[in-house]
């Protein structure tokens, strides 16, 4: 079952790190991520999302390879292939399998302007590892799916000192 962590950072390059180190341990099989965006609340006051998995490059690599294949069948390898990835590219850009981005904007107006947020949508199979790779960077949770002793170990790991609310 996958978790829901939103960690605020005091910009968006820390916060684009912090999700640089978990893409990076998903090549490591440390990770597995379904959604990691960083949420940017700008000094103008806008809330841009800054999305880490695009579904419109995945579709269009599946389309191209399903194109192909049924190109070869008809003999048109390259049409098929063409055709495939732009059905793909466009599937892929309907279908937003991660967090809603109205959640995103809301929770990203929850943190100071010129503050940032990452919110990451995942399980792991060695969160101890994880955590040693995150642990630099601070942050401060602001919300999160974890049971409350996993959440005290988070906001622990983080180097936050207070206590967990109620």
């Amino acid at each position: 079952m996958s978790n829901l962590l939103a960690i605020a950072y005091p910009n968006a390059e820390t916060a684009e790190k912090v999700r640089a180190e978990l893409m990076q341990a998903t090549k490591e099989h440390l990770i597995e991520l379904d959604d990691a965006v960083v949420i940017e609340h700008r000094l103008d006051g806008k809330i841009k999302l800054h999305q880490g998995m695009s579904g419109t490059g995945a579709g269009a690599a599946a389309g191209a390879m399903g194109g192909t294949l049924i190109g070869l069948v008809f003999l048109a390898p390259l049409l098929g292939l063409a055709l495939g990835a732009a059905t793909g590219a466009v599937a892929g850009r309907m279908s937003d399998a991660g967090v809603d981005d109205a959640f995103l904007k809301t929770l990203g107006d929850s943190v100071p302007a010129g503050a940032a947020a990452l919110m990451v949508l995942g399980r792991s199979s060695a969160p101890e590892r994880v955590l040693e790779r995150v642990r630099p960077y601070g942050g401060e949770v602001i919300q999160t799916s974890l049971d409350s002793e996993q959440e005290a170990h988070l906001r622990a790991a983080l180097g936050e000192t207070a206590p967990v609310a109620p």
